[in-house]
């Protein structure tokens, strides 16, 4: 009973890797998710958390018994239960590297998306400075830009001195710089984005 008893232990701590690994896992998809986004242009840590949360739920629920057999199937000499309890560590490690690879492959789309928007601006002021009035031309410097479709089109709006109006630009980055700019109104990029959504 008591040789039963320590080797049903040891083999108890040799596969409970599972929760810790749980654990560290959502740590880490946290920050892989916050530094290196899977989708869109930026993910807050929690968000980021509650998405390895649940993937990682999903790879453990689909994939622990059957990894779990396969396991089992080369080592006999484990039991059901850490045989599952390491399919399900390997399950949860795969989401997180999957997450870190698909951020690594979307780093590139972000960057660009960046430098397109930085370039908006650079035009967007440069128009503004040269044909708005002068209450918006003396606040250049406080810019507000909405991406209408990142990479291609921005919306670029400077508040005005002395009221409460907005000089507004739409950029497109696929026309001729002198062709690039053009006037959209007095309506902030705040309004303009909960009529657009």
């Amino acid at each position: 009973m008591d040789g039963a008893w320590l080797a049903r232990m040891r083999w108890r701590r040799r596969g409970a890797w599972l929760w810790p690994m749980f654990a560290a896992a959502l740590v880490a998809d946290a920050l892989i998710g916050h530094a290196l986004p899977p989708a869109g242009e930026s993910q807050t840590p929690l968000a980021a958390l509650l998405v390895g949360a649940v993937l990682s739920l999903i790879a453990m629920v689909l994939l622990r018994a059957p990894l779990g057999a396969l396991i089992k199937r080369r080592r006999q000499d484990l039991p059901r239960i850490v045989a599952r309890d390491y399919a399900g560590t390997a399950a949860i490690a795969f989401v997180t590297v999957a997450l870190l690879g698909a951020g690594l492959v979307h780093r590139p789309t972000i960057v660009a998306h960046r430098k397109a928007m930085n370039d908006a601006i650079t035009r967007a002021q440069a128009y503004i400075g040269d044909r708005a009035p002068a209450e918006f031309r003396r606040n250049l410097e406080n810019v507000s830009t909405f991406a209408i479709e990142p990479g291609r089109i921005y919306r670029t709006c400077v508040p005005s001195q002395v009221s409460r109006r907005n000089y507004c630009v739409v950029v497109k980055m696929a026309m001729p710089f002198e062709r690039s700019v053009s006037f959209d109104g007095y309506e902030s990029n705040t309004e303009f984005a909960a009529g657009a959504g």
